[in-house]
């Protein structure tokens, strides 16, 4: 098995980071939350967000905030035996419920408890970057930190894929709730954090499930 990440390359900058925003601890409740969400078509939902990444096999890809590790195991499995696939998360819990599922399932992926807005890798790292779900946690401040690190890590031409929830007004019941008091990112917003950390959003829209949106954007090509 692989090392676990490129942990031996973090910079004491890197090592002191700590995390800002809601750091999430029930991890059995964080998968039933997802398949409420979903009304249990989980699968189909990680496909839709592998489909929009525009994933290939062979990549390497980075999961920021990957919670218990449902969409980087799928990812695993589409990028194969030849790609790579590592989890970040600042929760303890999550993690081992992660690693937990990996085992399981028998696929080498590294997960690791660190800060989205400090990633513990050298740069031009990795081909996809996907956060979903999680930049709505994090103070303003911070999402532009985590957007600035995500583009650091991303090879030249490497894509990122953001997914969070907008804001609606029409949603009634347990999950609009949920989603009022966690938070929102607005699809403009979240384009607008991609482009400012100097990546090209090249697309956007409704992801088809819930209000949930996302962005879709590279780093530049080397010249």
């Amino acid at each position: 098995m692989r090392e676990e990440n490129d942990l031996a390359d973090r910079s004491e900058r890197d090592a002191r980071a700590k995390p800002a925003g809601l750091i999430l601890h029930r991890a059995a409740a964080y998968d039933f939350f997802v398949a409420l969400m979903t009304l249990g078509r989980e699968r189909a939902f990680r496909e839709t967000l592998l489909r929009l990444a525009r994933l290939e096999p062979g990549e390497a890809v980075l999961d920021v905030g990957c919670g218990t590790g449902s969409l980087a195991l799928a990812a695993k499995r589409l990028v194969g035996s030849a790609g790579e696939v590592q989890g970040i998360d600042a929760s303890p819990e999550m993690l081992a419920r992660a690693r937990t599922k990996a085992r399981r399932a028998g696929l080498d992926i590294a997960f690791a408890e660190a800060a989205a807005q400090s990633l513990p890798f050298l740069a031009a790292r990795f081909d996809a970057v996907l956060t979903t779900v999680m930049l709505h946690h994090l103070p303003r401040p911070s999402r532009a930190d985590c957007a600035r690190e995500m583009r650091r890590v991303l090879k030249p031409g490497g894509r990122v894929l953001a997914v969070d929830f907008a804001a609606s007004g029409e949603e009634r019941g347990l999950l609009a709730h949920l989603h009022r008091r966690h938070g929102h990112v607005q699809p403009d917003e979240i384009a607008a954090l991609l482009e400012a950390a100097g990546l090209g959003v090249i697309a956007s829209g409704a992801v088809g499930f819930r209000n949930l949106c996302y962005a879709l954007a590279t780093a530049p090509r080397a010249p």
